[in-house]
């Protein structure tokens, strides 16, 4: 009798479990994403590569996957970097599971168990997140708290240690400078429109916001007393009424000695702010952002992109095309007053400059200047960023007549009529090379560039692109004098031009060639073509590349975060899906 009543038991509770699985499994939705980068090198003495150090081939991969049912979710990410493509950090070298993570959220309550990724305000405090194109994360693994007490009321809190590439997060290995420190951040953040009834449909609208984030490091150094909680904290306001928006976010850090500050006792500050106004056909935007000893990291001997604990938003126009991005502004975080002005505006259709269709006109200017020092007392003397002293002083608002970086650009884009369109830009640019690259004695990059964008539809499933880009630099050209030691320092120096065409068949096929000219450098050997040819094949939601050519020395940037890419020879291969 009692086997009798045990397997009833065990049969209802199976059947029990059968019905919870199916609801789990109805109620549920998978979805994930992969991606392979592979790249063969191969010598070419045209452009100076005879050794390839042994690394015949690259390949970076990762294949992420997520499952979410109602109020729960969970995911995981793989990585494999066998070895890595050039260009990536080799700390990156190797494969497995680098991210994974629950959460479970009922609106009221929210958390999250494994590897976060998050922003307090605009992250001048708390920023982590993950770049494929570059190699970056700084995921942290830990845990996050998300209430919500009232209607538009939102407070978070995260504890944890960041990703250092493949270094385990449950030991501290001191002889190899892997001595990441503890992030533990709050912030909370009021929306009024939607917590005061009467402000619900208002057109004046405002929501305030603050963080603070400290990490706690061990002191393993033997010169300096390092100190081992930093705390950082970060106010905020956005505000608008009707076509007008403003948003402030002001922050300030301790001292904090790192490898980064040349290991300086003085805080740091930073204020980012932003006016704009907008209606239809119409757009204008002023933004305005002041650093100054911002780095912020879990482990002070960082000096790559790892272990960022903030970000330093950049606000200066991103580029697109080659040859206009090959030099591409760096954010400064030891200091930098930048601003950036950008109007947007469409002559309405029906006009004799708008035509048909209506001409859109958008012009930029921005620019980022170093800020201004002043020396301090240590011991009898005076001096300027001298490690262990406070560094500097810095009046707020003053801006340094030594000049990083000013892009001023105007675009015309228009669509001449249903098979026609064209988008043409001219830029002004100034880059310090030695400061944002680190190239040291390099001279100043002054050049103007231009492009011409022209796209033709030669029926309903065929397509044709051109472009045209001219690069021409006011100082560096043939005949410019330059030292033996310094060629390196002149790879993509000088004037260039660049073509391409790419003819697409929709919906699967597209095809391209093009060529970069480096015919105006100063160093002879290095005025080289950079021929490239590319086939890729779109089906529902999977992309596979292949291309074949060389590749230019330059950096690439993402959000102002960038990473040096060598010039190299060879063939690659690409293959993305989604599901």
């Amino acid at each position: 009798m009692r086997k009798q009543i045990l397997t009833l038991l065990l049969l209802v509770f199976s059947g029990v479990q059968v019905l919870h699985a199916q609801s789990f499994l109805e109620n549920s939705s998978v979805n994930g994403s992969f991606q392979t980068d592979a790249q063969y090198y191969m010598l070419d003495k045209g452009i100076d590569i005879t050794d390839l150090n042994g690394k015949s081939f690259g390949i970076n991969g990762f294949g992420k996957v997520s499952y979410t049912n109602g109020n729960f979710s969970a995911g995981m990410r793989f990585e494999a970097f066998v070895p890595e493509l050039n260009g990536f950090r080799k700390e990156l070298n190797g494969l497995g599971i680098a991210n994974f993570y629950a959460t479970y959220d009922n609106g009221f309550l929210g958390v999250t168990v494994g590897d976060i990724y998050d922003q307090f305000g605009s992250g001048l405090v708390f920023r982590t997140y993950e770049e494929w194109s570059l190699g970056m994360d700084n995921a942290l693994r830990g845990v996050r708290t998300i209430i919500r007490p009232a209607q538009g009321v939102t407070l978070k809190g995260v504890y944890g240690r960041q990703r250092f590439y493949w270094a385990p997060y449950n030991e501290r290995d001191f002889s190899n400078d892997d001595y990441r420190g503890i992030v533990r951040g709050v912030d909370a953040e009021w929306d009024l429109n939607q917590s005061i009834s009467s402000m619900n449909n208002s057109d004046f609208k405002m929501t305030l916001g603050g963080s603070f984030v400290s990490k706690k490091q061990s002191d393993q150094s033997m010169f300096y007393n390092i100190p081992e909680n930093v705390g950082a904290a970060a106010g905020r306001i956005n505000l608008g009424y009707g076509r007008v928006a403003f948003s402030t976010e002001y922050a300030y850090k301790i001292n904090d000695p790192s490898a980064i500050n040349n290991f300086i006792y003085k805080e740091g500050r930073a204020l980012l702010s932003s006016l704009s106004y907008s209606q239809k056909g119409l757009g204008v935007v002023l933004q305005v952002k002041r650093t100054d000893n911002m780095s912020f990291k879990s482990m002070y001997t960082g000096k790559q992109n790892d272990l960022d604990i903030n970000f330093i938003p950049p606000i200066n126009y991103t580029h697109t095309h080659s040859l206009p991005s090959m030099y591409t502004y760096s954010t400064q975080p030891n200091g930098e007053m930048a601003a950036q002005f950008q109007v947007n505006y469409t002559i309405p259709k029906g006009t004799v400059l708008g035509g048909k269709y209506g001409t859109k006109l958008a012009f930029n200017y921005s620019q980022v200047n170093d800020i201004v020092r002043d020396s301090v007392k240590f011991g009898n003397e005076m001096g300027l960023n001298q490690p262990g002293t406070l560094g500097y002083t810095s009046k707020f608002f003053a801006v340094s007549d030594h000049r990083f970086f000013r892009d001023i650009n105007f675009e015309i884009d228009k669509k001449i009529n249903k098979d026609w369109h064209v988008t043409a830009q001219y830029i002004n640019l100034f880059y310090d090379m030695e400061t944002i690259e680190g190239h040291s004695g390099a001279p100043d990059v002054k050049a103007n560039i231009a492009f011409l964008d022209v796209s033709y539809k030669i029926n309903k499933r065929q397509s044709l692109r051109f472009e045209l880009q001219g690069l021409w630099e006011n100082k560096v050209h043939k005949g410019y004098e330059y030292e033996e030691s310094e060629k390196k320092d002149y790879q993509k120096r000088g004037d260039w031009v660049a073509g391409l065409v790419e003819y697409t068949i929709t919906p699967h096929w597209s095809f391209s060639l093009g060529d970069k000219w480096n015919y105006g450098n100063p160093v002879p050997e290095f005025r080289d073509h950079y021929f490239t040819g590319s086939v890729s094949y779109l089906h529902d939601a999977t992309r596979v590349m292949l291309s074949a050519g060389r590749q230019s020395e330059g950096v690439v940037c993402v959000g102002g975060v960038c990473r040096t890419v060598p010039a190299s020879s060879g063939v690659s291969l690409t293959v993305s899906t989604s599901f």
